[in-house]
């Protein structure tokens, strides 16, 4: 890889935080060689190190490694009882049908690698997001996940018409210079110890703008936004 696949956030005896590069994969590929994943383990020298959540090749930003099985175990648990609050920073460059609430919907696959939002609820994939400003035909999204399915993020945008800019599965034709969603930040509780991560992303033209910067100033931390109840 010609670029650094990640940087360590934060790191204590239970887990570690990385900052994952933009179109790094996260499970070995056979022609590319290791995946993020084994690329931190090595690197570290970490004798155990356990994945608990993941990011698509395309988006860059927060991901929590545990170091010891308890921790995985544990960690795992808050990310299925929707303790541990995840938000992302997306860019669009389509006008969505509505600029902020809820999306909702089970998700079944569709053509090649993609997946689509259905109209059933029987095990819906739950998003939260408001959206701003950045540019003329430009919007900043920020994402709240409550469940964790594959593409959730990619494929509730798609679903209000605002894929993605530079997302290679539901944006092909868009030439935009990266996958722009980023995992911005984690907040959660562990062994009565509250964490909370917030990650800016290094790349990307968009997200270099004063604008972008600017938003992301007015709105602070994002776990204190008026998110729908």
């Amino acid at each position: 890889m010609s670029k650094q696949p990640f940087a360590i956030v934060f790191e204590n005896t239970d887990f570690v935080v990385v900052n994952k590069a933009e179109n790094v994969n996260f499970h070995d590929e056979d022609e590319l060689g290791a995946g993020l994943f084994n690329v931190v383990k090595q690197a570290q020298n970490y004798e155990e190190l356990y994945p608990v959540h993941r990011l698509d090749k395309m988006t860059s930003g927060l991901v929590l490694f545990a170091k010891n099985k308890a921790v995985a175990a544990q960690l795992g648990k808050l990310f299925e009882q929707h303790k541990i609050q995840k938000f992302y920073l997306a860019i669009s460059k389509d006008k969505p049908k509505k600029k902020q609430g809820w999306i909702k919907g089970d998700m079944e696959k569709s053509r090649r690698s993609s997946w689509r939002l259905a109209r059933t609820m029987l095990n819906p994939a739950i998003t939260q997001f408001f959206s701003y400003a950045l540019l003329p035909k430009v919007r900043l999204f920020i994402v709240r996940p409550l469940s964790g399915k594959t593409h959730q993020i990619r494929v509730a945008l798609n679903s209000i018409g605002s894929n993605i800019a530079g997302d290679p599965i539901y944006n092909p034709s868009d030439n935009s210079d990266r996958g722009y969603l980023h995992a911005y930040a984690l907040k959660f509780e562990l062994n009565d110890e509250q964490f909370e991560f917030i990650q800016l992303p290094s790349t990307g033209e968009y997200f270099q703008i004063q604008q972008f910067k600017q938003i992301l100033e007015n709105i602070g931390q994002p776990w204190l936004l008026n998110w729908p109840k």
